[in-house]
């Protein structure tokens, strides 16, 4: 990439887009511009190659058969996992976040081969569907501000060792095991259950990918007064219906 310009792939559309994840690709797109990058976007559906030069790619959520065929197209296409040994970034949601792991349970009930980028696997929640908002703290390693989000999934996560808890719940689910963490994330590659879509309520994540993309320790200001009283309302619903 220039130093001005920012290349970001929304990887399969068509499979993987529930709860309005899309968001996330328009809240990168808007915060790369506000600081004058020229933003190159890229909208891959299943049927087409994954680019190996993009410089964030972003994976959404969805159903248990979409999933599957997702997991299944990257894995032969190789694509994602050439942009990762290049440097790229990676922030996957539900579905895409259990992709990105060794493996999950998929709609056929067969244990689902994933991609391997982060040290997780999932498995299939025995109790009552996890659903609803949540509020945690983000890794303090990565200097964010807490985390609004809104969980919707039956799915388990378990972190293995190289694995960091992308946040610690105060509010919700997160992972489902019991442990109170929520998603995870090693080095240019993330994980989260949260929908929202997250980035809308979380901009800071945005800046975070935007930042890791550019190389650099900070970016200029943007207007957060929209992103702030949307969140500012959110937490506020979390708390109460805690």
């Amino acid at each position: 990439m220039s130093d001005n310009s920012l290349r970001v792939v929304w990887i399969y559309p068509d499979l993987l887009s529930t709860y309005g994840d899309q968001g996330n690709v328009l809240v990168v797109e808007r915060r790369a511009r506000q600081r004058g990058l020229d933003v190159q976007r890229l909208d891959v559906r299943s049927d087409q190659q994954i680019p190996t030069s993009g410089d964030i790619y972003l994976i959404g959520g969805g159903e248990d058969r979409p999933q599957r065929l997702a997991a299944e197209r990257l894995i032969r296409d190789g694509g994602l996992d050439r942009a990762v040994s290049n440097g790229a970034i990676v922030f996957s949601v539900c579905a895409g976040y259990q992709i990105l792991g060794h493996e999950f349970i998929n709609d056929l009930g067969e244990r689902q081969q994933g991609l391997g980028l982060l040290d997780v696997v999932s498995t299939r929640g025995e109790g009552e569907r996890c659903v609803g908002d949540v509020l945690a703290d983000i890794d303090t390693q990565l200097g964010l501000p807490p985390l609004t989000g809104f969980e919707n999934h039956q799915g388990v996560t378990h972190l293995g060792q190289t694995a960091r808890p992308f946040a610690k719940v105060r509010f919700g689910n997160g992972n489902g095991v019991g442990d109170g963490y929520e998603g995870a994330w090693n080095d240019t590659v993330f994980g989260t259950y949260m929908h929202g879509p997250v980035m809308a309520r979380n901009p800071h994540i945005a800046d975070l990918l935007i930042k890791l993309a550019l190389d650099v320790n900070a970016l200029p200001p943007a207007d957060d007064r929209w992103y702030d009283a949307l969140r500012e309302e959110r937490i506020a619903a979390a708390t109460q219906n805690a």
